[in-house]
């Protein structure tokens, strides 16, 4: 069974590394490059790691272990090119390529601590395995401990932790979709070392269980696959239309709460009622996507004359508070500017002190970009925590003494 999924796993490697490849050479990228190492090491790695080829190698060579160690060595070359990426990813360039720089010190280190323990099982009278079967010798435990640890799961957790909070973030769909699946396949390469470490536990204490290598086959083949998937579903996933469809769609059904009371207080930014009907957004949810996120500016413009700048104060205390990141802080300041300024705009009083226009935040990435940040607004609007303690704070705000009118005109 292991070597029909090391083998499947092979061929899946080397066409990703491939197609990834290709796509580096026509629009050359630092993350693309990294993602090209990191498939390209798996290809290597898993292709030594078929049974029949490695014990090929291993008589051809004269030395025992070689297309393991190989293999291993390919195995923390991929975390290092992950890593890599997902810090430029994550930080400013030059502190991620600083910590990309102290992860390859400790990686090479460990790495030739396992090439000499591995030479040391050379000048064995009788030879062994770097597998837990004979992980009684000092030498096996001391290099499996190693490449767990270190190849698996001090890597592993970083790129799972890394890889789930960019995605919180992350306003591209297919990037956030295969962070979220690298993080999923990282969690899974975890539970492969895990198992390795519980029979290494159990062969010290002079336990013999079964089914070591074929649960390792199992897990390694889940991880490598869901990774692939995960590291390059940015590249292939856009052109899936449909799918494009339905993430418009779920943007537009996430705008409806602040798009909703905003129409509601100001029924005339509303130009076409008829898109209030789902089969008819469906059916054109490109125009009826741009509507709503026109009619969302359109409404915020409208109620600048009821946004008080008292109220970011504010916000931003109960912001920090609840600790939020960057994003989310922006976010729910600007949904509790809309909560305040309807509520201000119902009862016809302008704002004391109006909040200056250069504080509207202008999200990049043209109009993905704005949709995205729209998306983030109209969830702290619905949910957030600190719209409804800000909205409760800013009650005893002074207002204009001066109603601008009729509030519905």
């Amino acid at each position: 069974m292991d070597t029909t999924l090391y083998a499947g796993c092979s061929l899946a490697g080397w066409i990703a590394f491939g197609y990834m490849l290709r796509l580096q050479r026509r629009q050359p990228s630092h993350a693309r490059g990294a993602i090209c190492v990191a498939l390209g090491a798996f290809a290597v790695g898993i292709t030594l790691a078929v049974p029949p080829l490695a014990t090929a190698i291993d008589h051809a060579s004269g030395l025992p272990n070689l297309a393991k160690v190989l293999s291993h060595g390919c195995a923390m070359t991929i975390a290092v090119s992950a890593e890599s990426m997902l810090l430029h990813l994550a930080l400013p360039p030059r502190t991620a390529a600083a910590r990309v720089r102290l992860w390859m010190l400790v990686t090479g280190g460990a790495f030739l601590a396992m090439v000499g323990l591995f030479a040391h099982t050379l000048t064995y009278d009788s030879p062994v395995l770097l597998t837990v079967e004979y992980a009684t010798d000092p030498a096996v435990t001391a290099y499996l401990l190693i490449f767990m640890t270190l190849g698996f799961f001090a890597y592993c957790i970083d790129i799972a932790r890394l890889c789930w909070r960019f995605a919180r973030i992350c306003g591209r769909p297919w990037l956030r979709r295969g962070l979220r699946v690298t993080a999923v396949g990282a969690a899974f390469a975890l539970l492969y070392s895990t198992n390795k470490i519980v029979y290494l536990v159990a062969y010290w204490n002079g336990y013999r269980p079964t089914g070591e290598r074929e649960i390792a086959a199992v897990l390694v083949a889940i991880s490598a696959l869901l990774m692939m998937v995960g590291l390059t579903m940015p590249a292939w996933g856009p052109i899936f239309a449909i799918t494009r469809r339905w993430d418009d769609f779920r943007f537009y059904r996430q705008l409806e709460p602040l798009w909703r009371n905003l129409i509601a207080e100001l029924p005339e930014l509303e130009l076409d009622a008829s898109l209030r009907r789902p089969l008819t957004a469906v059916r054109d949810i490109d125009y009826a996507l741009t509507r709503r996120v026109a009619e969302i500016r359109d409404a915020r413009l409208s109620l600048r004359p009821y946004m008080d700048a008292r109220v970011t104060v504010l916000a931003e205390q109960f912001a920090e508070q609840a600790e939020v990141n960057d994003d989310e802080r922006r976010a729910a300041v600007e949904a509790a500017h809309l909560a305040c300024a309807l509520r201000a705009h119902r009862a016809g009083l302008a704002a004391e002190l109006i909040q200056p226009a250069d504080d509207l935040h202008r999200p990049a990435g043209g109009y993905a970009g704005e949709v995205s940040w729209l998306t983030l607004v109209s969830t702290a609007y619905a949910r957030s925590v600190v719209v409804a303690r800000t909205l409760t704070a800013s009650r005893h705000l002074r207002t204009s003494q001066s109603p601008l009118g009729d509030a519905r005109r």
